[in-house]
């Protein structure tokens, strides 16, 4: 099987799949319909497989489509990336990190070390995206990030997975709430409350929303923010409960006059891993950020 496959293909091939329809993929892609035809026929050949379904009204993909469109996105994205490090590499730059982390993350953990990290550092570059927990390990091993950040169990097979944290989430509320009192409660208990959340969309929300699904009940959110401090502030003016990383309620519990109470759910404490490909091939620049985040526990790192 011959896999030696150029980028214009790749182009080819993929929007044919998105548009079931090969005369507008030419047309997109600046071919003729012949030569376009010939270049999608030769790629069956190489693959050895038929890669799309013929119709009276266009084409779509066969499974063994589906799987090289996969794949074809992934080099497409990389090639699309390298072009971009390339560019900054000959502006002067000597780095540059993707890091892929949960909500957070992004929104408590990172904000206190990026500023001392890029001062440190300041020929490298990061892209930071917040994305779900279960996405994560496979952006990884896909090359879409250098670095991930989850907290809780998932399927971290073929990396290495450093433990660098727990994390605990709390049920918090004005001082004046009627739960402030307690000392531990079922998240389960906490429904019948108005309820302060994050922005639809985040880790934190997305995971309570399948928690209160599998409950058979529902959120009464009145009102979504998009960071935890925020949430803090609606929650000690009144609004309604939440729950957040312990972390951020000790952060703001002084100053914005919560009470934060225990959850009894096993799901409350979750903890935390660094992921990467390999640690040892990182450079220099993404070792040093590892350990930062990690604080050089080098003895907790674990292949999956």
């Amino acid at each position: 099987m011959d896999l030696d496959f150029d980028l214009t293909d790749l182009r080819l091939f993929v929007r044919a799949a998105e548009e079931g329809n090969l005369t507008r993929a030419a047309a997109h892609q600046h071919l003729s319909l012949p030569a376009a035809s010939a270049r999608i026929k030769a790629l069956e050949t190489r693959s050895g497989l038929p890669l799309f379904l013929r119709q009276p009204r266009g084409m779509r993909t066969t499974p063994a489509g589906n799987a090289f469109l996969h794949h074809a996105r992934q080099v497409l994205r990389q090639a699309q990336q390298l072009r971009e490090d390339l560019r900054e590499y000959g502006t002067g730059l000597h780095g540059h990190l993707r890091v892929q982390a949960n909500t957070t993350a992004v929104s408590d953990i990172l904000p206190e070390l990026l500023p001392d990290f890029l001062a440190a550092h300041p020929k490298v570059n990061i892209d930071l995206q917040e994305r779900p927990n279960a996405l994560i390990p496979q952006g990884v091993r896909d090359g879409q990030a250098d670095i991930g950040i989850v907290a809780g169990a998932m399927d971290t097979h073929g990396l290495e997975a450093i433990h660098f944290s727990t994390d605990r989430l709390v049920l918090v509320t004005a001082r004046g709430h009627r739960l402030a009192q307690r000392q531990r409660i079922a998240f389960a208990e906490t429904l019948d409350e108005d309820a302060v959340g994050m922005v639809p969309g985040s880790t934190l929300q997305a995971f309570l929303g399948r928690i209160v699904e599998d409950l058979g009940r529902t959120l009464r959110l009145r009102i979504q923010l998009g960071s935890f401090d925020a949430m803090c502030r609606m929650i000690g003016s009144g609004v309604g409960v939440g729950v957040v990383p312990e972390s951020a309620a000790l952060r703001n519990r002084d100053a914005m006059g919560l009470a934060l109470v225990e959850l009894t759910d096993a799901w409350c404490v979750r903890e935390r891993y660094l992921l990467v490909r390999d640690r040892a091939a990182l450079p220099s620049y993404a070792q040093a950020l590892v350990d930062r985040v990690c604080g050089d526990r080098r003895d907790d790192a674990s292949p999956r």
